[in-house]
């Protein structure tokens, strides 16, 4: 069954260890975690020198609290966007959790990650 075929529940089952994962090492600054799920076009786009420039400067995405919920999916196309209430450890309120994910050589790739 595709991605895109299953229940959202079976989807956040699959996305939230890649959530958590990203979570961990943009916390940790550790370019090798944070990509590890990436797709072939994200990583084409996330070098290290440009991520580390984005740890420098965005207190937020080193500061994410672990433990966060995803509250749904959006299907789109080939892709499924799954959405996380975020919280941050030095940072107030809440921020929004946008993971991209989709299928490349048979396994589930992150196509997307940003947090608002």
């Amino acid at each position: 069954m595709s991605l895109l075929e299953k229940p959202d529940e079976e989807i956040i089952k699959i996305a939230d260890p890649i959530w958590n994962n990203l979570v961990k090492s943009s916390n940790i600054k550790d370019y090798g975690g944070f990509t590890r799920d990436f797709s072939s076009q994200m990583l084409y786009g996330a070098n290290e020198v440009e991520l580390g420039k984005q740890w420098a400067s965005n207190e937020l995405i080193s500061s994410l609290a672990e433990g966060c919920n995803a509250f749904g999916c959006l299907r789109r196309g080939l892709y499924v966007t799954v959405l996380y209430k975020q919280t941050s450890t030095k940072l107030p309120g809440d921020f929004l959790g946008r993971l991209v994910l989709g299928e490349e050589d048979g396994l589930v790739k992150v196509f997307g990650a940003t947090i608002f």
